[in-house]
């Protein structure tokens, strides 16, 4: 049997008490979003500035599109005042999880990958990503792509997806974010470009010059609200705001309004 000092028994129960206090600690960070939410009332969210027609600046370079539109609706049922939080697609995770965002509505779809590391709401808005080029470039299979340069912007969905399904040797020219992708493309810098239909849609209204067209779909992937892990309060409440606006018909009217089609069916 092992004896004890009073001394060591002391200090025994300190640190049993502190690492108790650690764990509540812990514990409580973990929940506590929702509340701190309404406690400050005011939420942060993450929306892209650089990806119309889901997050663009006006002329008055205030925030506009239908991820914006999100951000605010959820603001207003939540009954608070919104901060938005500019990010890109390659720092929008990183600042749900250090705590820069409460929420990230930023065009985010949902993979095995991502779900590792934050958790997800039921879907809002449609999505797809896709490979562009000129009418005249003969595309009909990723194997076609075989050799060629194409513009994709790093991290973002179209990056990954295109990994698995292109040839090893496809050219990839990478950049930070979509402006610097479509500029790229634009240009004459590479000869094709993965990213989304509307995002593309955008661009080849404002350059008819391309004269590009869709080539080859690479992932039919909704958008989906980032969360922190854990944050199970919050992600229960977005997700009833959610289906509230799915049932009265707000989200078909901002899918509508924004990508000229109604949202329809999207995965829970």
């Amino acid at each position: 049997m092992t004896t004890f000092t009073t001394s060591a028994s002391r200090r025994l129960a300190l640190a049993l008490a502190c690492a108790a206090l650690l764990a509540a600690t812990g514990a409580a960070q973990a929940q506590n979003a929702l509340d701190n939410v309404l406690k400050a009332r005011t939420i942060k969210i993450a929306v892209p500035t650089d990806y119309p027609p889901y997050g663009s600046v006006d002329r008055n370079m205030q925030p506009q599109g239908l991820d914006v539109e999100m951000a605010q609706l959820i603001a207003t049922k939540l009954g608070v005042k919104i901060e938005l939080v500019p990010v890109t697609s390659a720092n929008r995770i990183p600042y749900l999880q250090t705590r820069k965002a409460d929420l990230v509505i930023s065009t985010l779809g949902k993979n095995v990958e991502r779900e590792k590391v934050i958790d997800f709401s039921a879907a809002y808005a449609p999505f797809f990503q896709a490979v562009y080029a000129a009418k005249s470039m003969k595309l009909t299979s990723f194997a076609d792509m075989a050799g060629k340069t194409v513009a994709v912007t790093r991290g973002a969905m179209e990056d990954q997806e295109l990994n698995k399904v292109a040839p090893s040797n496809v050219d990839y020219r990478r950049f930070e974010d979509n402006n610097a992708t479509i500029a790229a493309f634009v240009a004459g810098q590479t000869q094709t470009i993965a990213t989304s239909a509307a995002v593309a849609g955008d661009m080849l209204a404002k350059n008819p010059k391309v004269s590009a067209e869709f080539k080859l779909l690479l992932k039919d992937s909704p958008c989906f609200i980032g969360i922190a892990k854990g944050e199970t309060a919050l992600k229960t409440k977005v997700n009833e705001i959610i289906a509230a606006a799915k049932k009265d018909g707000t989200l078909d009217a901002m899918s509508k309004k924004w990508l000229g089609k109604v949202a329809g069916d999207l995965p829970v």
